[in-house]
C-alpha cells in the first residue's frame, strides 16, 4: 500500500495517529475522518465575477463620458459658443 489513503481504506492506522490517540483508546474503533480535497471553482468564479464587474463599470464610465461630450459640443456649437474651422490651403 503505497498511499497513506489506500492504508486509511484498508483499515490499518499510521503510526503516527496512533501516537496521537490517548491512553487506552481501541484503535479499531477509531474513525479516521479526511478533508475533501480543494476545489478551486468559486476562487475562480469570483475572479472572474470581479474582472467582468470591473471591466463593466469602466466600459459603462466611458460611454457616458462620449455621450457627455457629445452633448455639451453640440449645445455650444448650437449656441454659437464654439466653431470649428478647416482651412485646406494649397502650397504653390
Amino acid at each position: 500500500m503505497a498511499q497513506p489513503e489506500n492504508q486509511i481504506n484498508a483499515g490499518h492506522i499510521p503510526a503516527y495517529l496512533l501516537r496521537q490517540l490517548p491512553p487506552g483508546t481501541d484503535p479499531r474503533r477509531v474513525v479516521i475522518v479526511q478533508a475533501a480535497p480543494r476545489s478551486y471553482a468559486g476562487p475562480i468564479l469570483l475572479t472572474l465575477a470581479i474582472t467582468g464587474g470591473v471591466a463593466l463599470v469602466v466600459l459603462m464610465i466611458a460611454v457616458t463620458l462620449h455621450v457627455a461630450s457629445l452633448a455639451a459640443v453640440a449645445v455650444l456649437s448650437a449656441t454659437g459658443g464654439i466653431g470649428l474651422t478647416v482651412n485646406r490651403s494649397r502650397k504653390r
